[in-house]
């Protein structure tokens, strides 16, 4: 061996023992910060560990000052897991997702609060709702919408009764692999997975299984599990199941479209603070978080124009808005509309104003933190 290289691996030794050294500080402070919490809580107040805002902030600053050779993403990655371990020392989290085991949504929830909380698979989107709602789980995290195939409209329709806000949000490249307990294509006889993971591969399918019978199922963790126990059937999911249900991986990255993404909310019970520490961002720079709304208009000519009207007047940008058939009566339509910018801005408060007096029914879902990774 080389004198450079063991003077290189010594160095990498020292630095090493340095990098620990200044972790282990980082989490006494973070046990510090638990302690000040606990001293300043009043009777009757619920204790707030987790700030969105805040673990926003530093990951964009860590972006920011980041000079390589390590890519931003990952950087920001590892300090997740850095700020994760220190928060499971003040309270370790109960996060609810849409389960079972081996899901996209569980993936996601890993990435949005890194791998020291602990994830608690449910059944259903409403189980989801409910865990949080009841306090037994801290957030949940569920799907919202999809590039391929659009809005997940079972969320949506729990959002408009739920009283739990959107306090952040997590995008996740969505990659789908063919998996059975055989390893040929030629004796799948059926195929399972969730309706939207079958829509996004359905031009794959279409090509290299036409004739096999697609049957959709709650989830894609669901999918292998059955794909596991039956001859001739294979599930769409995603590469971690191959492991946890002990399948043969037979074609990966089987979606359509190669930019295929999916996007979570997390869902709890609090308000959440600018991500910019108070300070307005420059609108026209494009803000650090939006802000989610439900709208409902008033059945006449012009009523969607002149709800979002205020939204340009006040130089907002929308970046989504999505329509439900409302409960309340035939053709009456619910808007879901995503605006940049935090409610404490005054040019987004003063829009929402607005819409208020325009509308039949508004409800702010959240201002919260864009998805930083």
């Amino acid at each position: 061996m080389s004198e450079d290289l063991i003077k290189i691996r010594h160095q990498i030794d020292d630095l090493d023992q340095q990098i620990q050294l200044l972790l282990n500080q980082r989490a006494a402070c973070a046990k510090k910060v638990a302690v000040v919490k606990l001293a300043d809580v009043k009777d009757g107040e619920n204790i707030t560990f987790y700030r969105p805002e805040r673990e926003a902030s530093v990951l964009r600053k860590v972006m920011d000052r980041n000079q390589g050779p390590i890519s931003n993403e990952e950087m920001a990655r590892l300090f997740r897991e850095i700020m994760s371990a220190s928060l499971a020392l003040e309270l370790p989290m109960k996060i609810a997702f849409l389960g079972p085991e081996g899901t996209f949504t569980q993936a996601a929830a890993l990435k949005h609060f890194g791998h020291s909380v602990k994830t608690i698979p449910f059944a259903s989107i409403d189980e989801v709702f409910r865990e949080v709602d009841a306090d037994s789980c801290h957030y949940g995290v569920v799907p919202v919408e999809n590039s391929t195939e659009g809005v997940i409209s079972h969320t949506l329709d729990i959002l408009i009764e739920s009283p739990l806000k959107i306090c952040g949000e997590v995008s996740l490249r969505i990659h789908q692999y063919l998996m059975a307990n055989n390893k040929s294509l030629s004796n799948i006889k059926k195929i399972y997975s969730h309706q939207q993971s079958l829509a996004q591969c359905r031009e794959w399918l279409d090509c290299r299984l036409p004739g096999v019978k697609r049957i959709p199922v709650n989830s894609n963790a669901e999918a292998a599990r059955l794909a596991s126990q039956e001859e001739g059937a294979a599930a769409i999911a995603s590469n971690a199941a191959t492991q946890i249900y002990q399948l043969e991986l037979l074609a990966e990255k089987i979606e359509d479209e190669p930019d295929n993404t999916t996007r979570f909310i997390i869902l709890g019970k609090q308000d959440v603070a600018p991500s910019s520490a108070g300070k307005v961002d420059d609108l026209a720079a494009g803000s650090i978080d939006k802000t989610s709304i439900i709208v409902a208009s008033a059945n006449k000519s012009g009523a969607l124009h002149n709800l979002l009207k205020p939204l340009a007047e006040n130089g907002l940008s929308m970046t989504r808005i999505e329509s439900r058939p409302s409960k309340s009566g035939l053709w009456q339509y619910l808007f879901f509309i995503d605006i940049d910018g935090h409610i404490s801005e005054p040019a987004v408060a003063a829009a929402l104003e607005e819409i208020k007096q325009q509308s039949r029914i508004m409800k702010i879902l959240g201002s919260y933190p864009k998805a930083v990774l």
